[in-house]
């Protein structure tokens, strides 16, 4: 019963304490709320367009997932190899960029069907806007809690 006691209590500690552990921890709960967020975003992409489609609920979070993978680790990259672009067009190229994100998780998950570039930019508007609106509700309500 000792080391259960002791496990409880470190994590206790890690709470409370500023560090390296409670940055991972607030870097994971982050990035679990953006998938519930991108998810909310997917569904109602799905509710709204005819050319956005699931097979189930589980391949929803599965794309969900794959999203925020693909847009922290893919959208950087092909960002910066498109930025010519995107200033010659004042920043629309972004609204293509964030279909193409889109469109790349859907050929990558045979469960999760978009019928065209113009389907995924406007699903990626929706999931944006979601995500957006999301955050000025927990935005505010943080702020009230740091007064």
């Amino acid at each position: 019963m000792a080391p259960l006691a002791i496990e409880i209590q470190h994590r206790k500690d890690l709470r409370n304490s500023p560090g390296v552990h409670s940055v991972v921890v607030t870097t994971m709960s982050s990035f679990i709320a953006r998938v519930f967020l991108t998810a909310f975003g997917l569904w109602m992409a799905d509710q709204i367009l005819s050319g956005v489609s699931f097979d189930s609920a589980a391949s929803l979070w599965i794309a969900a997932l794959l999203l925020g993978i693909v847009n922290a680790i893919v959208r950087p990259v092909v960002f910066i190899l498109t930025l010519p672009i995107t200033l010659l067009t004042l920043g629309l190229f972004v609204f293509v960029l964030n279909g193409a994100m889109v469109l790349l998780v859907d050929r990558l998950m045979p469960s999760f069907q978009i019928d065209s570039l113009g389907t995924a930019i406007l699903a990626s508007i929706i999931v944006s806007l979601t995500g957006w609106a999301a955050n000025v509700f927990i935005g505010k309500k943080e702020k009230r809690t740091k007064r």
